[in-house]
């Protein structure tokens, strides 16, 4: 994970990857986009950011509240698909 996360071209095809599968299995949006916030709750407080793309991703998901934390999620998600 620590290499996927240094650079954010290849967190962002990770994330895809990830996506996709879950597409695949036949997840909703909704289900894939829950499981998004987990992620980025997880990443919040277990992971520093690695790059300038991180970082302000991560200011944004402290700054907000748990509606914002889920649209940044939904976002992220957008962002790769």
């Amino acid at each position: 994970m620590t290499t996927v996360l240094t650079n954010f071209e290849t967190w962002k095809q990770f994330l895809a990857d990830r996506v996709k599968q879950a597409e695949n299995i036949g997840l909703s949006e909704e289900t894939i986009s829950k499981l998004a916030f987990e992620i980025g709750s997880f990443l919040d407080e277990k992971v520093d950011p690695k790059n300038e793309q991180e970082r302000v991703l991560k200011e944004l998901w402290d700054i907000g509240d748990e509606e914002e934390k889920k649209t940044i999620a939904r976002l992220m998600v957008k962002l790769v698909q």
